[in-house]
């Protein structure tokens, strides 16, 4: 009977187990390439190896936003912050998932929670968070509130069409008119053909011309 060498079978194991690693796609380029399904699959797979690897958890939580997978979202970033509770881009993505499920109260506190804790210059995401708490402040009627928050997120990312328009529109329901009228223009001026910037010019102007 041939007798099983246990170094050599633990070192084959290591290596099958390495070179599986090696083999398996990278998730944040699938996640860049909007593979998101693929992305959740590889990092699903990477966690069962470490449950607290934190860049698979912040790579499968933004791949399960970008899936629309939201209440899977907010419970894996939940499950992530359970380890890493300032890690600003776990902060971001459970904002963002509850976001998305209607929660504003929390999402709000957590998108303010972020810009708080990511400095300014390595806060990648930090113009979702400001365009996401303007969102949660015209949901909730405050309009001024929104305006300053959607002017901020223009400010750190000015090339948004649909984002101008956010704000046009957060300042015309505040009947800051001029202003609104400002923000529909540079809308139009990024995509002539914005059905809702050009609506919201012609409503702005219809109360200037009073």
């Amino acid at each position: 009977m041939l007798k099983r060498n246990p170094i050599g079978f633990v070192v084959l194991i290591v290596l099958t187990t390495a070179l599986s690693a090696q083999e398996r796609p990278d998730a944040l380029r699938l996640y860049s390439l909007g593979r998101y399904t693929e992305a959740i699959v590889v990092c699903e797979e990477e966690l069962r190896e470490n449950p607290q690897n934190r860049e698979s958890y912040v790579v499968l939580c933004w791949s399960l936003v970008q899936n629309r997978q939201y209440a899977e979202a907010e419970q894996r970033a939940a499950q992530a912050r359970s380890f890493y509770q300032y890690d600003h881009r776990v902060v971001e993505v459970l904002g963002e998932a509850k976001y998305y499920l209607g929660k504003n109260v929390e999402a709000l506190s957590l998108f303010q929670e972020y810009v708080s804790l990511v400095p300014v210059t390595s806060g990648s995401r930090i113009n979702l968070a400001y365009y996401y708490m303007g969102e949660i402040y015209i949901r909730q009627q405050r309009f001024q509130h929104a305006d300053i928050a959607l002017t901020t997120a223009v400010r750190f990312e000015s090339g948004r069409d649909t984002w101008w328009v956010r704000l046009g529109y957060a300042r015309e329901m505040a009947r800051n008119f001029r202003e609104s009228l400002e923000a529909y223009d540079r809308a139009l001026q990024l995509n002539p053909a914005s059905a809702d910037a050009q609506r919201g010019r012609s409503r702005v102007m219809a109360n200037i011309i009073r």
